[in-house]
């Protein structure tokens, strides 16, 4: 499980909180040759986050729009957390089928500009 104080590590060790990265999914699934191997599916473009209280999550959504999260429009959200929603799960509705996926973990793409969050499908 991880949690919005991880994310936020991260951000700042991987990429130096550099705002001008894109954040997008990563989709991981299982290997059919070896189930203990995870095999990469690709990238999706998130579009939206918000934090529940209800639920204690911040969920990032994956949308039929043009916009596009930043690390900037991320960290000026969630740095301003009280300390008791660092520990907060993170969470991704990928489509209909797909809701409240948890993130098992992050990446980067300097080339791309993109931090990644890894789903498991």
């Amino acid at each position: 499980m991880k949690c919005i104080i991880d994310l936020i590590e991260d951000l700042r060790e991987q990429i130096g909180n550099n705002e001008t990265y894109s954040v997008v999914a990563g989709l991981l699934k299982e290997d059919k040759a070896d189930s203990n191997r995870l095999v990469y599916a690709g990238e999706a473009e998130l579009n939206s986050f918000s934090i529940d209280e209800k639920t204690r999550t911040l969920c990032f959504k994956i949308e039929d729009n043009k916009t596009k999260i930043t690390v900037k429009e991320l960290i000026s959200t969630v740095l301003i957390l009280g300390l008791d929603m660092m520990m907060y799960e993170l969470k991704m509705d990928v489509n209909a089928e797909y809701k409240d996926m948890e993130i098992v973990g992050f990446g980067k793409n300097d080339e791309g500009k993109r931090y990644i969050l890894f789903i498991k499908i």
